[in-house]
């Protein structure tokens, strides 16, 4: 069965980056002159996706604003003769069937993953994480679906951690089938350096099975007192398997403030408008240092 839906966790209280986060969801974070989670829904659907759920909470409606039509913002741009904005807006309204859910209390992301049962129904899904904005020529998400059709099992989008960083992380048992390709059996999620299993991280995408509901709904709270999506993974993995994929593209963060700044600057650099004026800029800082 093909993946056609996705589920984008987005309900997230964005407590590393206060106080910009206090009123604005960082979800809404602008990298140049988008949101975050605009990048998100297009990596979805450039792969294949039709239809998206934004797990959302109170005080995000923002998001769904921006996903909505605006008839008046849009007649202003016509009327003012400015044709390739009007274009850029409106066609946000048409990327794909998208539709929200509000998680009512934060509980994890594998509470908010399951608040998506009805929406999903019994066909495989893609989750990409809100927090995590994935850039490169092949999207990531679409990289994972050609494994989960090549392979049949779930998949996990995975990069390398540095070792310092691994116990912020989720850590994975993997074996490598072939090129980027792995075969996961076990994972742990923040482990201490003692239950470190490898540098490999699920990093913001993945391709679930509609059975890790009924895995979720059995699923304890684990770190933090949340219930964890990488608890209920650990059961697909220890008992069927997993797929992972060390995607390409590269990942920003940002739910934290480094990543937030390295996406700015480096979408900056190449972008159709502003890219060769920025890099000028970032010389003459540099040259001032």
């Amino acid at each position: 069965m093909k993946v056609k839906k996705a589920v984008i966790p987005a309900a997230g209280l964005g407590t590393r980056v206060l106080p910009a986060t206090k009123a604005l969801p960082k979800e809404m974070l602008p990298i140049v002159d988008k949101p975050a989670i605009q990048y998100i829904v297009e990596e979805a659907v450039a792969s294949g996706i039709s239809d998206i759920l934004i797990i959302t909470n109170r005080g995000k409606g923002i998001i769904e604003d921006h996903f909505d039509k605006c008839p008046e913002l849009e007649q202003k741009l016509l009327s003012s003769g400015k044709k390739d904005m009007y274009n850029e807006i409106s066609k946000i309204t048409e990327l794909a069937n998208i539709y929200f859910l509000r998680q009512k209390e934060t509980k994890g992301l594998g509470h908010a993953v399951n608040c998506a049962r009805s929406f999903v129904g019994n066909e495989p899904f893609a989750v990409l994480y809100g927090d995590d904005v994935i850039i490169g020529e092949d999207p990531a998400c679409a990289q994972l679906i050609r494994a989960y059709e090549e392979y049949g099992h779930a998949v996990l989008g995975i990069n390398k951690v540095p070792e310092k960083d691994i116990s912020k992380y989720s850590s994975l048992k993997v074996e490598n089938i072939k090129d980027n390709i792995f075969k996961c059996t076990d994972m742990i999620e923040k482990p201490t350096p003692d239950k470190v299993m490898s540098l490999y991280s699920i990093l913001g995408r993945c391709i679930l099975t509609p059975d890790i509901f009924d895995i979720l709904e059995r699923t304890a709270p684990g770190a933090g007192g949340e219930i964890q999506l990488t608890d209920a993974m650990k059961t697909l993995a220890v008992t069927t398997g997993m797929t992972a994929v060390d995607f390409t593209g590269t990942r920003y963060d940002m739910g934290n403030k480094l990543g937030i700044m390295k996406a700015c600057v480096e979408v900056a650099l190449t972008h159709r408008e502003i890219g060769n004026d920025f890099r000028e800029y970032l010389k003459s800082v540099l040259n001032n240092m």
